[in-house]
């Protein structure tokens, strides 16, 4: 076990790291420091992404492949010169990136909006009128408005979704935000994401499902991060929030919210070995869902994830969803309550899902119970788990026992399997939002 020296050790050592000044840069150029962070791979065992390979990034870049970009047409020439392609291209390479990077720019500067990007066809008032449940009914939209929102669609994914291949690293020097993007790291394999604040992903045509639940919902296809069909991907020391553009500013169509966000780290459609360490996600609704799908097949034995040394500020829902995985929780601390909030860990289908020493902090009408939802899973482990509650002082609780006393049927309290990828034995539960207030989120490395 630790002893408190130890552990203070360790938080001074991090602290230093963290609020070093960096040495001066030349002009155009990363300084030494944000040269060193370029390089790092993530430490054996951090992890599933430190499985097998491990994950190295673009460290081993040559000079030619390192960049610094300040504008989105400079990020998809550093990540290989075509966006359609970028995918594909397997040289390692370093990026850092400087100031605000806009999905909504066009290739010489020009800012974009929504009316852009619309097919010719397409209207939002007309779309309303056509599709409304009061005479459409509960089926969904087809004809020519719903093409043309279709293609409306194809066009903002081609100007928005950012492209990002294998053997990659991507690192924000001081200040750095992506926003109205998503990073797409699909059939990749070895990438690296870090000390970058990723704001307003929106979907400027979101999807009309009337099935979905009782009243149907408003869907958005775009996340900030997504990490689909992919191995060894670490994702560290990021900000994950809605900017100016929050869900709760947003309208009401067909009585439902127009959602015009979707998660903050997806993993889906097979991916695996991902690490998620030291982000802040901020007023997000959905976080991040391992497994996109109820169906049994090719998500079996995939979808193993580590999150990590997190802060879920006011976030609703998703923290994570869990479907098949081996998903590895530990060291997070959750600030949790108020309007729309949800649960936190979803226990879904054949998931396998081990949380231990977490800390949550829960505001308004918040309770342990809550803070499971069973998403047609059976069992998780948890352990180690502190709440405080309002002005209470912070104490122990299962989490799983609260949930069972209040939900039928009973989880079961076996995950059925032990992590062993861990860099670090977890810290005691009390001190987790000590480190991870400090730490976690952009700007906390020393660029």
């Amino acid at each position: 076990m630790r002893t408190r020296t130890s552990v203070v050790a360790a938080l001074t050592a991090a602290l230093v790291l963290t609020t070093a000044a960096p040495a001066p840069a030349a002009p155009g150029k990363p300084s030494r420091a944000a040269e060193l962070i370029g390089r790092q791979a993530l430490a054996a065992n951090d992890g599933w992404a430190a499985a097998g390979t491990g994950t190295t990034g673009g460290s081993a870049a040559a000079p030619d492949r390192v960049h610094v970009v300040r504008t989105r047409a400079e990020l998809v020439a550093a990540l290989g010169g075509d966006n359609a392609t970028n995918a594909a291209d397997t040289t390692a390479k370093i990026v850092y990136v400087a100031g605000t990077i806009d999905g909504f720019e066009g290739p010489d500067g020009t800012p974009l909006d929504c009316a852009d990007l619309a097919d010719p066809e397409y209207s939002l008032p007309a779309y309303l009128a056509a599709y409304d449940p009061a005479t459409w009914g509960r089926v969904s939209p087809s004809g020519p408005l719903e093409a043309a929102r279709v293609r409306s669609v194809a066009a903002q994914t081609r100007q928005t979704q950012i492209n990002v291949g294998s053997n990659t690293t991507i690192v924000g020097l001081r200040g750095a935000r992506l926003t109205g993007l998503t990073l797409m790291i699909d059939r990749v394999d070895n990438v690296i994401v870090r000390n970058i604040e990723f704001t307003d992903a929106r979907d400027c045509f979101p999807a009309w499902s009337p099935t979905d639940g009782d009243t149907g919902n408003w869907n958005s296809q775009y996340d900030q991060i997504s990490v689909r069909r992919s191995e060894h991907v670490w994702i560290d020391h990021n900000t994950f929030t809605d900017g100016d553009n929050p869900d709760s500013a947003q309208p009401v169509y067909f009585g439902r919210p127009w959602q015009v966000h979707d998660g903050s780290v997806d993993v889906t459609h097979t991916a695996s070995l991902v690490t998620v360490s030291w982000n802040r996600f901020t007023g997000r609704d959905k976080v991040m869902l391992i497994g996109s799908s109820n169906t049994v097949g090719p998500d079996v034995g995939r979808l193993d994830v580590t999150v990590r040394h997190n802060l879920f500020d006011g976030t609703l829902q998703r923290l994570p969803r869990v479907r098949f995985g081996r998903v590895d929780v530990h060291e997070n601390h959750y600030r949790l309550g108020g309007p729309g909030f949800a649960y936190a860990l979803g226990v879904g289908v054949q998931s396998a899902l081990y949380a231990e020493n977490n800390f949550f902090t829960l505001t308004g009408d918040a309770i342990p119970a809550d803070l499971l939802y069973d998403w047609g899973g059976t069992a998780l482990t948890e352990r180690g788990t502190w709440v405080r509650q309002g002005d209470r002082l912070p104490r122990p609780v299962s989490l799983l026992a609260a949930y069972n006393a209040a939900h039928d049927p009973d989880l079961g309290g076996d995950a059925g399997w032990t992590p062993t990828l861990r860099a670090a034995r977890p810290l005691p539960a009390p001190l987790v939002p000590l480190a991870v207030d400090a730490f976690a989120g952009a700007g906390r490395l020393p660029l």
